[in-house]
């Protein structure tokens, strides 16, 4: 299973599925990545966390947490 933590910087990969439950499932839905959505990743910080991403459009910063919670292809 590949998620989008394991994405390296300047690919650009499709949500498969969401993984998690209750608010933190809700707050990735409510950032707009829902599955079938591309997702660009633009850099990560220092640390690896938090990576920023462009989804929609719009960039979003994610933790690490977050990002591993979301499987890609």
């Amino acid at each position: 299973m590949k998620t989008l933590k394991d994405t390296p910087i300047g690919h650009i990969v499709r949500v498969k599925k969401l993984h998690g439950e209750g608010p933190l499932r809700r707050r990735i839905m409510d950032m707009g990545i829902t599955k079938g959505v591309d997702i660009y990743v633009r850099k990560m910080a220092p640390l690896g966390d938090p990576m920023e991403v462009t989804v929609r459009g719009y960039e979003l910063s994610l933790r690490k947490s977050e990002a591993e919670q979301i499987e890609v292809e």
